[in-house]
């Protein structure tokens, strides 16, 4: 008789599951440090060393955005997932919802900065130089993207001569009108996506609530999924927007982010279906007594 391949046991679904689920999140967790890196550069370009408490999220918002929606995720999949029912009260609740209010002040927060960043991109000036290229080397900045600002140099300026320029109101930032164009469209999927992903929060709470108290019933759970599938396909259209028109780090985000709530959604409904075996369990064993 072959006995059992010793490594058979980290080959089962259950674990490789796990496993892939647990790579995403760490993914996004690198994400929020590259997105940091890009705020950085881009917030020296706009705000160079002015940054404050007042114009803070404006500058880091993808950043703070992300890390506060990863501290979110991890909440949720400790609730539907990690954590037994039974231990979901008392302190442990308390501290679990302390922790998600403070989350949802900085995803608000991020909302707003990307309203914010909006009016930044269109709050526009024409701008006029005789010749682009006497501002390579010095303080100045051209829009490559919505959050890249490139120092003018030799190779830009020959880019930018001749064409029509605008400045970013109040900063040292110059761009061609379709530059321009591009940035306060990705900045519109910015507010669309941030906007979209509270309202499926918002969802993602309501059944967790009802979960818990038992009220979350198999209608209600179909008509949840209906009602964030919709949510979820704007979403989507979001990541193929970034796909084609922003950068990949957009794309790759907004693309992890649907995995990860594809888990999340999972573990509602596993989580449903068990406490819906186990009450069925109880009722047959109450009927035999």
């Amino acid at each position: 008789m072959t006995g059992a391949s010793p490594h058979g046991k980290f080959l089962h679904p259950r674990l490789l599951y796990t496993a892939f689920k647990y790579t995403v999140y760490l993914l996004l967790a690198v994400d929020t440090v590259l997105f940091f890196q890009e705020d950085l550069a881009a917030s020296a370009a706009i705000f160079g060393g002015s940054v404050s408490w007042h114009n803070l999220v404006e500058a880091f918002t993808a950043a703070i955005d992300t890390a506060a929606w990863l501290v979110l995720l991890l909440l949720f999949e400790l609730e539907t997932a990690v954590i037994s029912d039974e231990k979901l009260e008392g302190g442990l609740s308390w501290l679990m919802s302390g922790i998600r209010v403070v989350c949802y002040v900085f995803i608000v927060w991020a909302f707003y900065g990307y309203v914010s960043k909006y009016g930044v991109v269109t709050d526009l000036s024409p701008f006029s130089v005789a010749d682009v290229c006497s501002l390579a080397g010095g303080d100045w900045n051209w829009v490559s993207d919505l959050d890249e600002y490139p120092p003018i140099d030799a190779e830009s300026c020959a880019l930018l001569q001749g064409r029509e320029l605008l400045q970013l109101s109040g900063t040292n930032v110059i761009g061609t009108r379709e530059a321009l164009d591009a940035a306060s469209a990705l900045a519109i999927i910015d507010i669309v996506n941030s906007g979209t992903w509270l309202i499926v929060v918002v969802l993602l709470e309501a059944e967790v609530w009802m979960q818990l108290k038992d009220r979350l019933t198999a209608g209600l759970l179909r008509i949840g999924n209906y009602v964030k599938g919709f949510f979820y396909a704007v979403l989507f259209v979001c990541a193929i927007y970034w796909w084609f028109y922003g950068d990949f780090l957009d794309f790759w985000d907004a693309f992890l982010w649907l995995v990860a709530f594809i888990f999340i959604e999972l573990n509602i409904f596993q989580w449903h279906e068990e406490t819906e075996e186990h009450a069925l369990a109880e009722a047959e064993l109450t009927g035999a007594r």
